[in-house]
């Protein structure tokens, strides 16, 4: 009888699916032993509300933790924390696993599960808690095994010792905003006796508000703005017109004529118009500026590698930080770890997946006195490595630094940069004619008023906020769709992409052994027994088959282990004969079309097989098919052709090629793009770098958004993938938002221009149309968004 190991209960603690009911606790079932330890211990501590905020709101446990050792050291320690003194420590911690309500109630109650914690804040958009602690009671190891417990592992990397991760402070931003809003507020209500022609009847209290105008309209002037002069003189001096040029010159000339008529006592002057748009515009910056600062786009080999490593030295093994790693020492790798610097493997199964490095899939036996690269990942049994380069001139590093060193000039220019120039020349020009007119027919006076009133109402303010209101809208958009965008511009250069770059090995193949199903029956002891043998093997398919049964522990009497290259692996496990390979090996009779099956005896009894089927990305076959029909697709890979048969029925034979080295990648975007092409690489490893930096648009695709990513311009979550092309179509309309906003402005600057013109124009019109103009590009932006992120079919709210 057929049979999958599967359930249809999902487990109480973090939702996946239950496959043995082994695990139960208070009538409630978990799929693994670190969930049921999780649920244990926060009941026994009276925080079971933690799940009453949200339906699974925990992390699965199936993971095993990283050593920790190296927390011991105190040179490492005193690089991570924030803070100390005689009593207390204060450290911060980024979680990843930080992301429902459920989660900041149950961090900021650690204090009941340990009274030396004495305070948790959490910071729920960076996915970070600031911890207070009393160190002589309990150490930051001791804090991190909590968290670890509880389901909270903070990620711990090389970057976050050296602490140099660049952060964006918008604080001068918000401050400029704040005072552009106080004065605008000011203004608003002295001007108000002016909007009802009151100013009329008591002209001593209209010129003390006129005058106090001025006065709030000078810090406005001389601090908020003050970044768009700069710019627009930045940009002047480089014989460039940017779109703070003419921004700025409208700020002035408001200034100037609010000045003269204030002071000559002709007029009310413009100072609310000055406030209010400075006021919009920093808003339009600010939102403009906004990012995902939990999410690093820019990220080194630092950020891959662990923060210390174990050194043998006298036969005793201790943690040492990988900086002070010496060529000579004898390191301990185990299984999963990650090899810190080039190094002769000295004892021990050396299976070693490259896969992040060079992008070929399939692991890499090393024999004793062979060179095992830095970045490598060693799957199964713990070995000993001899390094032979510093972690500063391994492969690894030399790699990154080659590719992030050189300099890609991608010359995009954003809309509002690309209109500017002539919206700027045209506005002169206009301008300067209507002043010439009324000098023609003998009226200064209309002149100026006619010359400033053009530069006033022109001024590009509903341009400057169509952008940033429109592309925030969409960032916010491709983020609750997993879609990961570094800033606004960079969707106007997706907006573009004509050419898309495929990676194949983590990229449009799925890395998780999801794709394999059990057909046959297996007790839980001889799930774990099949295991323990696989586990002996660097077959990939016995990694996938181990990391698929997801047994809690390995039986510890595994012997006359032999692996028959081709056929399949035997051995005796707890007194029994288990044999895994192929059919004939097995002695397994073959139903059907055999595919890629492997087959388990245990004591010459059939007990089923693994049916594994092909690692593709969910819906590959039909997204190619959608995005052939608009851009032009190209597979490079570091991995073996072997696939390149059942990839010719998605990928055209010719745009296929396999066998690439990270230069070579490199130099086929390069290619693509001398041949005019806008050119966006899909990748997900440090073999991808190169192209990822140097394509139009880079995108790394991870199945874990948090873990470690080659610099980009987006990430993508894995499961995401096949909405690649609603993504690609919702950035171009996105931009049609854009040109359709800057015809809405047009029309209201033509309506201004008519008055502006004719030397006509009041301070009170002025003060009415920009903000008017205003508050229909923000809300019409906002609408169109939205409604176009429907029409491609993604969340929105």
């Amino acid at each position: 009888m057929e049979k999958k190991i599967l359930s249809k209960i999902n487990c109480f603690h973090c939702g996946d699916p239950v496959r043995s009911t082994l695990y139960q606790a208070d009538d409630h079932d978990f799929c693994c032993l670190g969930c049921q330890t999780v649920y244990s211990i926060l009941s026994s501590n009276n925080l079971k509300n933690y799940y009453k905020y949200n339906q699974h709101p925990g992390k699965s446990q199936k993971k095993k933790a990283e050593n920790l050792d190296y927390l011991n050291e105190p040179k490492i320690i005193q690089k991570l924390i924030d803070f100390e003194d005689d009593e207390h420590t204060m450290v911060t911690f980024y979680i990843p696993a930080i992301h429902c309500s459920s989660c900041i109630w149950l961090l900021e109650n650690l204090y009941k599960l340990n009274p030396d914690i004495l305070s948790t804040r959490v910071d729920f958009t960076k996915k970070q808690a600031n911890i207070k602690f009393r160190h002589q009671n309990i150490s930051l190891k001791s804090v991190i095994k909590l968290l670890i417990d509880i389901g909270y592992e903070p990620i711990i990397t090389l970057q976050d010792v050296v602490k140099e991760q660049k952060r964006v402070n918008q604080n001068s931003l918000v401050r400029k905003i704040a005072v552009a809003g106080f004065c605008f507020g000011n203004v608003m209500l002295f001007s108000l006796p002016e909007y009802f022609g009151f100013g009329r009847t008591d002209q001593q209290y209209s010129l003390l508000f006129n005058w106090l105008n001025l006065v709030l309209a000078l810090p406005v002037l001389l601090y908020s703005a003050r970044d768009y002069f700069v710019s627009a003189y930045k940009s002047l001096k480089m014989k460039q017109v940017n779109l703070d040029v003419p921004l700025a010159l409208g700020i002035l000339v408001l200034f100037i004529r609010s000045a003269i008529e204030i002071i000559s006592n002709s007029g009310p002057g413009f100072s609310d118009t000055l406030c209010g748009l400075v006021f919009f515009i920093l808003i339009g910056k600010w939102v403009q500026n906004r990012t995902f600062y939990h999410l690093s786009f820019e990220r080194d080999y630092r950020s891959y590698f662990p923060v210390a490593v174990t050194v043998i030295q006298n036969d005793e093994e201790k943690p040492v930080e990988i900086a002070d790693l010496k060529v000579g020492d004898r390191i301990l790798i185990r299984n999963n770890e990650i090899i810190p610097a080039d190094a002769i493997v000295l004892k021990g199964n050396a299976a070693i997946d490259f896969g992040f490095v060079t992008g070929e899939s399939t692991p890499v036996k090393k024999v004793l006195g062979e060179i095992a690269y830095a970045g490598g990942r060693q799957i199964g049994e713990a070995i000993e490595l001899e390094i032979v380069k510093p972690v500063s001139q391994s492969y690894l590093t030399n790699l990154w630094n080659n590719e992030n060193n050189k300099h890609y000039d991608r010359q995009f220019q954003t809309f509002s940069n690309s209109i500017s120039k002539y919206f700027t020349t045209v506005l002169l020009l206009i301008a300067s004619s209507a002043a010439a007119f009324w000098l023609f027919n003998g009226d200064s006076s209309k002149a100026w008023a006619a010359f400033t009133a053009v530069l006033i109402i022109a001024c590009p303010c509903a341009l400057a906020l169509s952008s940033p209101f429109t592309l925030s809208a969409a960032l916010s958009i491709f983020d609750k769709n997993k879609l990961f965008i570094k800033n606004t511009a960079a969707i106007e250069q997706m907006a573009k992409v004509d050419t898309l770059v495929f990676d194949k090995t983590g990229t449009i193949t799925s890395p998780n052994s999801e794709h394999i199903q059990f057909i046959g029956d297996l007790s839980e002891n001889e799930q774990q027994k099949v295991a323990s043998i696989c586990r002996n093997s660097s077959h990939p398919l016995s990694f996938q088959i181990v990391n698929w049964l997801q047994v809690d522990s390995f039986s510890k009497e595994v012997s006359g282990f032999t692996e028959t290259p081709g056929k399949g692996i035997q051995g005796i496990v707890d007194g029994d004969t288990i044999q895994v390979g192929s059919a004939k090996f097995t002695g397994n009779t073959v139903i059907g079309n055999a595919g890629s099956r492997v087959y388990i005896s245990i004591e010459d009894q059939a007990k089923g097989y693994f049916s594994v089927l092909q690692p593709w990305r969910k819906g590959l076959s039909q997204l190619v098919n959608k995005l052939s029909e608009h851009h032009e697709l190209h597979l490079v890979s570091g991995d073996q052709d072997k696939d390149k048969v059942t990839l010719k029925d998605i990928f055209q034979e010719d745009k296929m090629h396999f066998n690439q080295l990270p230069e070579d990648k490199l130099g086929y975007v390069s290619q693509l793009q001398q041949k005019g092409k806008v050119v966006s690489m899909i990748g997900d490893g440090l073999n991808d770098a190169g192209a990822l930096k140097a394509a139009d648009f880079g995108i790394a695709v991870s199945d874990d958004i948090n873990s470690f990513s080659p610099g980009c311009d987006a990430i993508l979550e894995g499961n995401s993938l096949n909405m690649l092309d609603q993504f690609l179509a919702f950035a171009k309309d996105s931009m049609r938002v854009i040109y359709l906003s800057f015809a809405i402005s047009l029309l209201y600057n033509i309506v201004g221009l008519t008055f502006a013109v004719q030397g006509t124009m009041s301070p009170l019109f002025a003060a009415i149309l920009m903000p008017l103009s205003t508050v229909t590009i923000i809300s019409f932006t906002s609408i169109a968004t939205h409604l176009y992120a429907k029409k491609n079919k993604l969340k929105n709210a």
